[in-house]
């Protein structure tokens, strides 16, 4: 990997010498002024820059060196830029850390102190374009609105576009938050409907009294208050797609209205006479048990064998494996962003929370903790405190490589001595080893075949217990 480049902006030919040789990590560049510090950094975009505050033409004032501190951070937003600066200037440091400053050293510098601040800023800086690069990453998912790379979602995901091409009714089963109007959107934007219109309804939003007029449709006069013909949902998502969210909540009454006009495509506004025909397709969303419902009789079983013409069930966030942690952090990327936070992401106990917690309310209440700890956490980084997460419990489960292949190594070899009584060379066989190789393994983890145990036409132990027993000179 090339060497970041640093910066350093000093008015003194012997320090400049001094520090051009003191970064040997680093690409060092170098400027005396103001001047030279732009063009610097305009022709080279310095990962972190080293500032000296008494620069010409005002080496004895500081007023040059605050100049160049905003011309640094206007031409390269988000610079991590170390201030270094005279004894007794604590009142000029802090002024520039306020101004947005990393950092500052006092002068005369000390090296190795330096060096350790300067590193600092360039791994901030690092972390800092990770962030920017994980919120422009492609995503593993085939569609846009999508961020997995759970191998159930990614097969929901492959199910969706290839349903896209065809118009048949979808009704995506799934709990709150799962991403259900993104998929629905997804069958509607990849298909050959695309440029027609996406109408959305949430079934649960809207009073029963008004949601006939808001999905068929009414004329003028047809109830008090309809003081115009408006168009319903349906003949608004004419030749497009039609979403019925929460259509779970649909009431009986309207259940056979609905019905109808997926049997014949064909809609009659409240207190119209005439019919209009439509070409809609319906893709419908619901975190109900449908055939539940439609068993004891909260659903009209033919409604629903209109709407499931395919049914595609979205796994909750807590089963997608890894990705809670990998949402976060492309929402921590994008809110960040949003909200210029100059965060680091996410400490240890948070990345841990975040995998151990069960989210309930699913990609919707990750966001939601996301933003709202961008917003509001003080420090560096975000921790568990500020996506308001329990601390997850200590994981007993070895991370080591090392650790985790000797702990499998040695379950293995229990299990199929076990399953031979303590027959060395039994065990063996079921291991795919010799018995030599067997004996070393034994000597590696500290066990030791007792003398006298059975051979392999005896009968097997039931569980590992056996093996143990057969054992001595467990480990420590």
């Amino acid at each position: 990997m090339s060497k970041p480049t640093l910066l350093i902006v000093e008015d003194d030919p012997g320090l400049l010498a001094q520090y051009r040789w003191s970064f040997p990590s680093c690409r060092v560049v170098l400027a005396s002024d103001r001047r030279q510090a732009e063009a610097v950094a305009r022709r080279e975009h310095p990962a972190a820059a080293l500032l000296d505050l008494g620069l010409p033409p005002d080496p004895e004032g500081v007023s040059e060196g605050f100049a160049t501190l905003d011309a640094l951070r206007r031409i390269i937003p988000g610079l991590p830029v170390v201030v270094a600066s005279g004894r007794d200037e604590r009142a000029n440091m802090l002024r520039a850390i306020s101004a947005g400053a990393y950092d500052f050293c006092e002068k005369p510098v000390d090296l190795d102190v330096l060096r350790t601040v300067v590193d600092r800023a360039l791994r901030l800086r690092a972390l800092e374009e990770e962030n920017r690069q994980l919120a422009a990453a492609p995503r593993p998912s085939p569609i846009s609105a999508i961020i997995t790379a759970d191998e159930g979602m990614l097969r929901v995901c492959r199910t969706v576009e290839r349903l896209a091409g065809v118009s048949v009714p979808v009704l995506l089963l799934g709990e709150s938050g799962t991403g259900k109007e993104a998929l629905a959107r997804a069958l509607h934007e990849l298909g050959p409907r695309a440029k027609r219109p996406f109408a959305a309804l949430n079934c649960a939003a809207i009073p029963e009294a008004l949601l006939e007029s808001e999905l068929f449709g009414h004329e003028r006069g047809a109830f008090t208050g309809a003081v115009r013909q408006v168009t319903g949902k349906i003949e608004a998502a004419n030749g497009g797609t039609l979403f019925l969210d929460e259509v779970g909540d649909l009431p009986m009454s309207l259940q056979a209205k609905l019905l109808r006009f997926l049997q014949d495509q064909v809609v009659e506004r409240v207190g119209g006479r005439t019919q209009t025909r439509v070409d809609v397709r319906v893709v419908s969303a619901t975190n109900q048990p449908l055939e539940t419902l439609a068993e004891n009789g909260g659903f009209r079983g033919d409604l629903l064998y209109r709407l499931n013409g395919v049914t595609v069930r979205i796994p909750p966030l807590r089963e997608r494996g890894g990705d809670a942690l990998l949402l976060a952090r492309w929402f921590f990327a994008r809110h960040s962003q949003e909200f210029d936070r100059r965060l680091r992401g996410f400490d240890a106990g948070a990345a841990d929370a975040i995998a151990a917690h069960a989210w309930p309310g699913n990609v919707r209440e990750l966001e939601n903790r996301v933003r709202r700890a961008v917003l509001m956490t003080d420090g560096p980084q975000i921790g568990a405190a500020d996506l308001e997460l329990a601390a997850a419990p200590p994981s007993d489960q070895p991370l080591d490589l090392r650790t985790a292949r000797a702990a499998a190594e040695r379950a293995a070899i229990l299990r199929a001595l076990a399953l031979s009584d303590g027959g060395v060379a039994a065990a063996a066989r079921l291991l795919g080893i010799s018995r030599p190789t067997l004996y070393g393994l034994l000597d590696e983890h500290g066990l030791t075949a007792r003398p006298g145990t059975r051979g392999a036409g005896d009968a097997p132990a039931n569980d590992a217990q056996a093996a143990e027993d057969n054992l001595s000179g467990e480990l420590p």
